[in-house]
């Protein structure tokens, strides 16, 4: 598969998979959790409170692992993981796109001044079980 079908079959599973793991550091032990995410093209987004764990984790250590995915039929479902570096996004312009309703249990709304976005700009993204082939590697500039 060469980079530009790589690149494809990525974004493939990040736009047909919205909910994955996030890990952080936390001790610096790994710490997980499920979260929803967006994406625009590769760069994946992800709403959550700034009085939150992961909120401090990422203020101390902003690299993070992500596992999007794996459908759980069986050990050849293609997943990525997905290394990269977050930043704290605070702009009401993102805040607004992502937005949705499914968000009200944890927040009164685009405004609410708790609700920030976690940017990951991913630096490398493994491709994974494509038909039992070996992992294929898509480098990204830092």
């Amino acid at each position: 598969m060469n980079q530009q079908e790589l690149r494809d079959s990525i974004l493939g599973i990040i736009e047909k998979n919205k909910i994955g793991t996030l890990a952080t550091v936390k001790n610096n032990k790994p710490h997980s959790r499920y979260m929803t995410f967006f994406n625009e093209s590769l760069t994946l987004y992800t709403p959550t409170n700034k009085e939150t764990h992961k909120a401090d984790e990422v203020e101390s250590n902003p690299y993070v692992h992500i596992l999007l995915g794996y459908d759980g039929e069986g050990y050849g479902d293609k997943y990525v993981e997905i290394e990269g570096k977050v930043s704290i996004r605070d702009d009401e312009e993102l805040k607004h796109k992502l937005w949705n309703d499914h968000m009200k249990p944890w927040f009164e709304g685009p405004n609410d001044p708790e609700y920030i976005v976690l940017e990951i700009k991913p630096s490398k993204i493994t491709y994974m079980n494509a038909n039992g082939e070996s992992p294929q590697t898509l480098e990204m500039a830092e």
